[in-house]
């Protein structure tokens, strides 16, 4: 390297191509059985696991290594509370004249509605803001780059852990979200991207009764 930058050697250990077939398989099969739930149990969820789910999310790839993400994970019931009203309050006008017909139409198979019950219910509420710019201790900004793909990387991340935990989760994106911002008293150089309510399935929870599109519907091979 002829540059300043500090570099370390990279190790990964190597695998046989079979080991990696066996992996990916698991792993996939894993995967698939993943959903989007909106039945929770009220059951608590250790901090440490949660800290853990969120660390994951932190080592996704981002633009220039900016990371322009925050993780704001909510227990307290009070500040779960005035989530659960702010967000059905911008729900109520989303499902009486914000949203298309077809749009309704749509989401018919989910059995869904403005009452967002899990906002209480599940121990945990994570909150990923995005930020489109950073602040150093001057107030002096800095800019990030690729900010949406990369927090959308992270955030996927994050749902990967939390089911590799034994844990259910929701992207609920009660929009505009700007209550958020307010509630948690963000910088103003965060804006909400996703509100995943995060626990334990209910005892009785359902899910529809949903297909995934084969490999062949979303690849193709050059």
């Amino acid at each position: 390297m002829d540059n300043n930058n500090s570099f370390i050697p990279y190790h990964h250990p190597e695998i046989s191509q079979t080991e990696m077939l066996k992996r990916i398989q698991d792993f996939n099969a894993e995967m698939q059985k993943r959903r989007s739930l909106r039945m929770f149990s009220d059951r608590a969820v250790d901090r440490k696991i949660i800290e853990e789910i969120i660390s994951v999310a932190g080592s996704a790839p981002s633009g220039a290594h900016k990371q322009p993400w925050s993780f704001c994970a909510v227990s307290n019931r009070e500040i779960k509370s005035k989530i659960r009203e702010a967000a059905e309050k911008e729900e109520y006008e989303n499902y009486h004249g914000r949203m298309s017909d077809e749009w309704m139409k749509d989401l018919e198979v989910f059995d869904t509605d403005w009452n967002k019950s899990f906002l209480e219910t599940a121990p945990w509420l994570i909150i990923i803001f995005k930020k489109a710019y950073d602040l150093n201790t001057s107030e002096e900004k800095s800019k990030n780059y690729y900010v949406n793909e990369s927090v959308g990387i992270a955030t996927g991340f994050l749902l990967t852990a939390i089911h590799q935990a034994g844990l259910v989760s929701l992207t609920h994106t009660p929009s505009p979200m700007n209550f958020l911002h307010a509630i948690l008293d963000r910088p103003d150089n965060e804006r909400a991207y996703l509100l995943i309510p995060v626990g334990y399935a209910a005892e009785n929870a359902q899910v529809p009764d949903l297909k995934r599109k084969p490999l062949h519907e979303i690849s193709k091979f050059y």
